[in-house]
């Protein structure tokens, strides 16, 4: 075996995707309820996505930061208005993503003479495996093995503003949150909390710093999530769905965020290329069609997972928004993955007991019907035959 070895199991060798379907080599179907930990947020062989694929190899796959070309320009503007900010910086993965925002963090900091740098993070929370961006990692299982990491970096309880309070003093540079925890067992942010980051960052001439990686573009059925409590971070961390499964971070900057950086002072080979700028704004024109849909589709995929949960001993509790949904169970949810698996569903497990659903934002009521039979089976929950009054809540 030539493959490191940081895996684990991986039983499935797949041949092809269509839709929301994998098919494995020996040509079993399996509805995917991850989309490759949300990347492949339009399914498989979107027909957009592939012909910007094929119409673009032929005519231009890389071009360096040496030059410039029309679709990384086009996809910054697009990036800047979806989320209310200004200036974006492109890279290959959310851990790079966020690699650029502590640096904004600490330049800007220097800039302005501080001489101590704390910053302010969440127990839970997961950021990339990068160095800087484990730092910030709220998990100790992550850091631990590459001790010693970034010092003074603080860790607070999610939605808890009293412990925000107390560790975000006067030598706070940056505080940073995902407004949904996804490795962390998709635990949403609270309009309180996120209120008191954003007061906090201002008040500490810090930057909020907004982790969107898993949970934004589209994936709580607005374009960014924080944008459901009507606030603005001075800094957004994207990657995952944007490049319609090519690899391609965002970092998007405020004006006075943006205005740390100087010529030279950060770069990337790869990042912004042709090819994945192209893809990405093939990807952003559909999702923003698809918004309606994922709130929908989001809302009957919940409703059908609380009337679960009502029924079934084994969940604790239900959680999430949109199309991003954890099923906490009072049990290791690692048999559960193997035996959906076996059924024809694809999720994962996160946080040891949390069932992750990250399904593709083109799934249909009757999909989740699909996934919510089989989870009812497994996790030994009541079925639902008459889904008249569910179906409602997607509409037509």
């Amino acid at each position: 075996m030539s493959v490191l070895q940081v895996f684990g199991p991986r039983p499935l060798e797949i041949e092809r995707g269509e839709g929301c379907y994998l098919m494995d080599t020996a040509g079993r179907r399996y509805l995917d309820f991850i989309s490759g930990i949300g990347v492949n947020a339009l399914g498989y062989g979107d027909p957009a996505i592939v012909h910007a694929i094929q119409d673009q190899a032929a005519r231009c796959l890389h071009t360096s930061n040496l030059h410039s070309h029309r679709y990384q320009r086009e996809l910054a503007a697009r990036l800047a208005q979806w989320s209310g900010l200004e200036q974006v910086f492109f890279s290959n993965s959310g851990a790079e993503a966020m690699e650029a925002a502590l640096k904004c963090a600490r330049a800007l900091a220097n800039r302005r003479g501080r001489t101590r740098h704390r910053i302010v993070a969440l127990e839970n929370g997961f950021h990339g495996r990068t160095t800087g961006a484990l730092a910030v990692t709220g998990q100790a299982k992550y850091r631990e093995p590459f001790a010693p990491l970034i010092p003074d970096v603080i860790f607070v309880p999610a939605n808890d503003v009293d412990a925000l309070l107390d560790a975000a003093n006067e030598n706070t540079i940056a505080i940073i949150a995902e407004t949904i925890q996804g490795e962390g067992g998709i635990y949403p942010l609270n309009a309180t909390f996120l209120q008191a980051i954003r007061d906090l960052s201002s008040a500490r001439d810090a930057l909020w710093i907004a982790d969107e990686t898993q949970c934004g573009l589209g994936r709580t059925g607005e374009r960014f999530a924080y944008q459901a409590f009507g606030l603005t971070p001075d800094v957004v961390v994207t990657a995952k769905p944007l490049g319609g499964g090519l690899p391609l971070g965002a970092t998007i900057f405020s004006g006075e965020a943006a205005s740390a950086f100087g010529l030279g002072m950060h770069g990337s080979t790869f990042g912004g290329g042709p090819l994945a700028c192209r893809v990405a704004l093939a990807f952003l024109e559909q999702a923003e069609h698809l918004l309606p849909h994922i709130c929908q589709v989001g809302h009957y995929l919940h409703a059908r997972l609380r009337e679960m949960a009502a029924h079934c001993s084994l969940i604790r509790e239900v959680r999430g928004r949109g199309l991003m949904a954890g099923i906490e169970l009072n049990v290791s949810g690692d048999p559960f993955v193997e035996q959906a698996r076996e059924q024809g569903l694809i999720l994962n497990c996160t946080h040891g007991n949390v069932l992750r659903l990250l399904p593709p934002f083109v799934i249909t009521a009757a999909e989740v019907d699909q996934a919510c039979d089989v989870l009812a089976r497994i996790l030994g929950g009541r079925h639902s035959p008459d889904r008249t009054r569910s179906r409602a809540l997607a509409g037509p």
